[in-house]
């Protein structure tokens, strides 16, 4: 438990030993579990609970800060790993009411069976008295479920944004200042979890531009106590600008597919062009999405099994097709033995993707000089449609 300034306090769990969250989402450095504690001079608040996996900690933390009476849980979002511990507070201080939206009270009522009557519902931009601190609450929805907000301590210029500018970090730091660390952990957060919601992040950017920010504390992660250090990255991730960047992603069955990605991989960098390359079958998918953030193109590799994609390939390009990066070229590198439809089969995975495809190369067999020339050729393609961007020289 530490204090974020006087009287508001992380009252929440760090989980050390969580390896993957969503049976999905790998997590190489843990994560936590944010609730914080405001105690104002009449009313007592809890921003949010834990996963309840770590309820016990939550409990005894409210214990230790000599939580007699709690007036109101703020209930932000209705996942989980943020209200998951819901119900054994509301059994711990009975007279205690959810603070929420209609959205997140339907939810809740569903996932937690949590009474009716235990819930306020607010609208946006409405505030709360605590006595001494005024809690604001600011819907920010789709970062990212359509539910989600946001409360700001008006006097104490602090923003709980909930899953908003998360890190699935653990760390006993409260502090996030600018440790690249962090700044990495953030990234593979918002890789994995708010890419598919660019459109919704710039407008709720723009909603809290106005309020006054000294710290942001979200759901997981540290605090961040200088703010423009989080706000400026996802500016930048958010935005349409993309790098002088290739991911390649690709799987090898024979060592056909394995020699085209080697030669072409080396073409793009003898074209000054920077590249990201996966082999699928020990790839972590958090650094294949957090590549996926700025490159200007992505380009899949596959061999044929039985007459399409390989499955590691086919899963690449349905997770880029879910996150929906800026990405603005693809393209597939393939082989075959005596017929298939592999380059076919991933072109038709990635309906999402805003990009042009350009020409794939297919080989027959193992690549043959035929086949190296059409790597060329795409590498002289990929490098004329960075240069029409801008991105390069």
């Amino acid at each position: 438990m530490k204090q974020l300034k006087p009287n508001v306090y992380m009252a929440g769990a760090i989980d050390f030993d969580r390896r993957l969250f969503d049976e999905l989402i790998p997590l190489p450095d843990g994560t936590s579990y944010n609730a914080y504690l405001i105690k104002g001079t009449e009313k007592t608040a809890l921003l949010d609970t834990v996963d309840p996996t770590k309820t016990t900690v939550l409990v005894d933390n409210l214990i230790k800060l000599g939580v007699d009476k709690l007036d109101y849980v703020i209930a932000h979002h209705a996942e989980q790993d943020h209200s998951g511990s819901l119900p054994d507070v509301l059994l711990l201080y009975p007279e205690a009411k959810v603070v929420t939206n209609e959205k997140c009270k339907g939810m809740l009522i569903d996932e937690l069976e949590i009474e009716e009557d235990r819930f306020i519902v607010i609208e946006d931009g409405q505030e709360l008295s605590l006595g001494d601190k005024t809690l604001k609450f600011v819907f920010i929805p789709w970062v990212h479920w359509p539910e989600t907000m946001a409360t700001y301590i008006k006097e104490d210029k602090i923003l709980f944004p909930c899953d908003f500018f998360g890190s699935h970090l653990a760390t006993s730091k409260l502090y996030a200042g600018e440790d690249p660390i962090v700044y990495e952990a953030a990234k593979r957060y918002y890789a994995e979890i708010m890419m598919p919601f660019r459109g919704p992040i710039k407008k709720n950017l723009e909603k809290i531009a106005d309020l006054q920010i000294d710290l942001i504390a979200p759901s997981h992660g540290p605090v961040y106590d200088k703010p423009a250090f989080i706000i400026d990255a996802y500016k930048e991730w958010v935005s349409d600008d993309v790098k002088n960047e290739v991911v390649v992603a690709y799987v090898s069955m024979h060592e056909s597919t394995r020699k085209m990605v080697e030669y072409f991989v080396e073409a793009l960098i003898d074209r000054n062009i920077e590249v990201r390359q996966f082999n699928l079958t020990n790839t972590d998918i958090g650094k294949l999405a957090i590549s996926l953030v700025d490159a200007a193109t992505v380009v899949f590799g596959s061999p044929t099994v039985l007459a399409g994609a390989h499955p590691l390939a086919a899963y690449a390009a349905i997770l880029a097709n879910a996150l929906r990066p800026k990405t603005k070229f693809a393209s597939v590198i393939s082989s075959y033995g005596w017929h298939g439809r592999a380059v076919e089969q991933i072109t038709e995975l990635i309906p999402h993707l805003k990009v042009q495809v350009l020409q794939p190369v297919i080989a027959k067999g193992v690549p043959k000089d035929a086949d190296y020339m059409e790597l060329e050729r795409l590498a002289d393609n990929i490098l004329d449609k960075h240069k029409e961007l801008g991105i390069i020289n």
